[in-house]
């Protein structure tokens, strides 16, 4: 079950609001949410089901042991079974064929494929957990001693099977003690609208040109290859962003308050401020429990960082292409620290705002393609009339078709992934009326947002999240 399938919204949701609120104890609630998490799980594959189980009960025992032997060498024991168990689940159902592959390829053997069908939030329940794990050692917080409240934090759904990653921290007192508000409801339901229509009509939309365009990547021209690579940029911007918005919401009509996981990163002026702004959960988490983690030394710190953008690439894919992707993004991370931030300061605003989207839009030209030919035949047709490479011409009628005929939502698309929204809503604050013209755009924005997605969404081949397969 997807947030974008309308069985989700009108039948799921429509159930669970009404039987969530009949209750006001907690513990009612907790439980409610509980049956109807697992439910969602469920709804794909029953059998990732008994696979999340599994691994909450073997994490809850080893969070009980490690509070039970605190700041003793056995806490460290349960530390790294439970990393090896967990991490150890991980790659068996995620990496298993990657390494056959390659195996095979080095070495000549012909080891049989497992082809193990990848269970869907396995990455994201399991660096949940694992942060879970690591701040109990680390006594960033207390021990959970109840099961189900521990089951609840791992298999809320909201966040459950694409993000973002919710530290215990975050919500450590609101399993016991939340009441929403009205206002809390409302911003969530807006909150999801807003995702819904990211997905629905901005995503959906972008992917649509971009698999035309990229499905002959040999025969594109130059032109065509930038103007499909910036929407593949953008495509995965609103397809993710709009999942955790919807993550968010859904969370916040329930009264948790998670996390931002995207903060209009396009608007970044390098690539440092880009990954403070994108997928913030996943960086976080990373700088967190890898980099500042002294695996090799203090005087090794760029060892660190290597290490961080090697599993930064590798957590999105058993695939050479995001390897490369996690290292290229990493590679200009260290630049920039060799530069330094007052020297990059110095630098104009146009001329970093322009080296900062040009490394952006390559890089998800990498991110595209798992497959060498396809990556060669792109990198060829971005430069291909400028090192003739491929005999590709600049332009082509089709590529001035394609971005006359979808204009407006090219347009909306760039002018959305800026905080215009924002800027729009504080202007408006400033005016006696303001309050009033902005509840009444937001509903009217909520409406017509949901009213577009639904339609859109009947008789259509509804495209899943990008980041289900990570």
């Amino acid at each position: 079950m997807k947030f974008t399938d309308l069985l989700f919204v009108y039948i799921f949701l429509a159930a669970l609001i009404p039987i969530y609120f009949i209750g006001k104890r907690t513990f009612y609630r907790n439980i409610i949410l509980i049956v109807f998490s697992l439910v969602f799980y469920a709804w794909s594959n029953p059998i990732w089901l008994a696979l999340l189980l599994g691994s909450v009960t073997v994490n809850y025992v080893f969070g009980l042991l490690i509070g039970h032997d605190k700041d003793t060498g056995r806490a460290k024991l349960w530390v790294a079974l439970s990393l090896i168990f967990s991490l150890g689940m991980l790659f068996v159902f995620k990496y298993t064929d990657f390494f056959i592959t390659n195996i095979n390829s080095a070495f000549g053997t012909s080891i049989p494929l497992t082809n193990i069908v990848l269970p869907v939030g396995i990455s994201f329940y399991t660096f949940q957990i694992i942060s879970y794990i690591m701040d109990c050692y680390w006594g960033k917080v207390e021990v959970q001693k109840s099961y189900y409240k521990f089951l609840l934090y791992v298999s809320l759904f909201p966040q459950l099977v694409a993000g973002p990653i919710v530290r215990y921290s975050v919500i450590e007192h609101e399993i016991d003690r939340r009441s929403p508000s009205v206002n809390d409801i409302s911003v969530g339901v807006t909150r999801f609208i807003y995702g819904f229509g990211k997905k629905v009509i901005v995503a959906n939309g972008l992917i649509d040109i971009v698999d035309k365009y990229f499905g002959g990547i040999s025969s594109l021209s130059v032109a065509g290859t930038w103007y499909a690579v910036i929407l593949y940029a953008l495509y995965v911007y609103y397809d993710f962003s709009g999942y955790s918005d919807m993550a968010i919401g859904l969370g916040r009509i329930f009264g948790f308050h998670f996390d931002e996981n995207f903060i209009y990163p396009f608007v970044s002026k390098n690539i440092t401020e880009f990954w403070q702004r994108w997928h913030i959960s996943l960086g976080s988490f990373f700088r967190d429990y890898l980099l500042y983690v002294p695996i090799f030394g203090k005087r090794r710190q760029y060892a660190s960082l290597f290490l961080v953008w090697f599993c930064t690439g590798f957590w999105h894919g058993a695939s050479w292409n995001y390897i490369i992707w996690g290292l290229y993004f990493g590679m200009f991370i260290f630049l920039e620290r060799l530069i330094g931030a007052k020297r990059l300061k110095k630098i104009p605003a146009v001329i970093m705002h322009i080296y900062g989207k040009l490394i952006i839009v390559l890089g998800f030209g990498i991110f595209y393609f798992d497959d060498k030919h396809g990556g060669l035949s792109a990198l060829g047709a971005f430069f291909g009339n400028l090192v003739g490479a491929n005999g590709n011409q600049l332009i082509d009628p089709g590529t001035q078709m394609s971005l006359l005929n979808n204009l407006f939502l090219i347009i909306a698309a760039v002018i959305f992934s800026a905080p215009v929204i924002p800027a729009l809503r504080a202007k408006l604050q400033q005016s006696p009326a303001g309050e009033n013209v902005i509840g009444v755009a937001a509903v009217a924005s909520n409406v017509a947002i949901l009213l577009v997605s639904t339609l859109l969404l009947v008789n259509s081949t509804n495209a899943p999240f990008l980041y289900w397969h990570f």
